[in-house]
């Protein structure tokens, strides 16, 4: 991924020295593993860990892979040549590439999974901070983007708040389903190597032995992986489209902070942009990029080909690493958001009343006019203030057919707000618990 769009610590996941290192790690637990079983010599064994502290030479592996064609067995070649060739000749001992490759690849998703998880903390504990800030700022709710009933700004923080939780249930899963480990040899028999290695190995990195694989772990488990962060980058432009609507000049129920010396446009001066949501609306879709060739890895070819690998070369580190920054960058527009309550209650009543339809609909129903009839009755004097500006209550009350059936003291009660948030802390409850 691009420097714009990327932060260090995940970065660092998938630089080259940290895959050789982790790639030395998987060969020198195994060779520990293999001197406990009397497969090799230990003084052998303990001679691979004298690279422990090594930089591995990324340019000495290139140069080498480059005659070889192979990564695998340049990096086995540079490690030969900082430990010996004595000790070296154990290295890799009944294993095979995809061994190497595949345990490396979990770690790192794992790895990444920890970020990401933290990540998802971070945004949780935003989202949680507003929508308590605004747990009682009143606003339009909307339908097909018009006016519907009343909400609050509390309930919608809540509502993303407990989406992002969901999805943080799901990464937490889904780290689980993608942390295991193979160490079973050419085809996943384990002819060449004991299971035991394999047990050793993962134990050393954090990972559960694959219960069964072929060459290669088996790939539904980063299917899994990928598409839920397809699922989380949804949930991030679901935020994100939301806070795009309300700052439109038309709603500007909101707008993302603008700092001093901040410029919104290079041709008008007056502009304040969306540009952080807009942003991640096109980072989301990057992410969700990954999640279709992700599926499409899962079949392969008897126990091994590797259409799957220049795939993961690519959707690993970019869609971790843009994850990772549009889950940061996300955080810090939810945080430093900015809300107009008395912009709320002014598009809330634009329509001088209109949003209380449904409470004079069933005050109707429930005064015994049928339904159909006081749907008839509500609509007449609803397109009225649809098309000619008038005062819904005031219609209502000069409609001796709802009046025959309501009082004007029934009327008037309607029009009351505090109808529509009674059950607000009882929604919020369900999504944050008693505390």
């Amino acid at each position: 991924m691009i420097p714009r769009y990327s932060r260090p610590e995940m970065v660092a996941i998938w630089s080259p020295e940290t895959k050789f290192r982790i790639w030395f790690e998987i060969e020198a637990h195994a060779c520990d593993a293999q001197a406990d079983l009397g497969v090799i010599p230990r003084a052998n064994a303990q001679a691979v860990w004298k690279a422990r502290d090594v930089e591995f030479d990324t340019a000495r592996i290139d140069e080498i892979e480059a005659v070889t064609k192979h990564d695998v067995i340049a990096f086995l070649t540079h490690l030969a040549e900082h430990v010996g060739s004595d000790a070296a000749r154990f290295v890799h001992q009944g294993m095979t590439s995809s061994d190497v490759l595949d345990t490396c690849f979990n770690v790192q998703l794992v790895r990444a999974a920890d970020i990401l998880l933290a990540d998802m903390d971070a945004l949780l504990d935003a989202l949680r901070r507003r929508a308590f800030e605004h747990k009682d700022t009143v606003r339009i709710g909307r339908s097909h983007g018009i006016h519907a009933e009343p909400t609050t700004m509390g309930l919608t923080f809540a509502r993303f708040y407990a989406e992002m939780a969901r999805g943080r249930t799901r990464l937490a899963r889904a780290r689980e389903e993608v942390a295991t480990g193979a160490i079973s040899g050419a085809v996943g028999t384990f002819a060449n190597i004991d299971p035991r290695v394999e047990e050793h190995v993962c134990a050393q990195l954090g990972l559960a032995p694959e219960p069964i694989s072929t060459q290669v772990i088996p790939r539904d488990r980063h299917a899994m992986f990928f598409a839920t962060l397809g699922v989380i980058a949804s949930s991030i432009e679901n935020i994100a489209t939301e806070v795009r609507h309300m700052q439109r000049t038309e709603v500007l129920e909101a707008e993302e902070f603008f700092s001093k010396g901040q410029k919104g446009s290079s041709a008008m001066p007056h502009k304040r942009n969306p540009v952080l949501s807009e942003n991640l609306t096109g980072l989301a879709r990057l992410v969700r990029m990954s999640v279709t060739p992700a599926l499409e890895d899962v079949a392969l070819w008897h126990e091994r080909d590797i259409s799957h690998s220049s795939v993961e070369r690519v959707i690993g580190p970019d869609t971790t690493v843009t994850l990772d920054f549009a889950l940061a960058r996300l955080t810090g527009m939810i945080d430093k958001l900015v809300i107009y309550p008395d912009h709320m209650l002014d598009n809330l009543h634009k329509f001088r009343g209109l949003v209380m339809s449904q409470r004079v609909l069933l005050a109707l129903t429930q005064a015994g006019v049928s339904r159909d009839d006081a749907y008839r009755l509500v609509q007449r004097n609803a397109m009225k203030v649809w098309e000619e500006g008038r005062d819904f209550k005031t219609e209502l009350l000069a409609d001796p057919e709802v009046t025959a059936a309501l009082s004007p003291a029934e009327i008037e009660e309607k029009f009351d707000l505090g109808y529509h948030t009674k059950h607000v802390d009882t929604i919020f409850e369900r999504v944050f618990g008693s505390a």
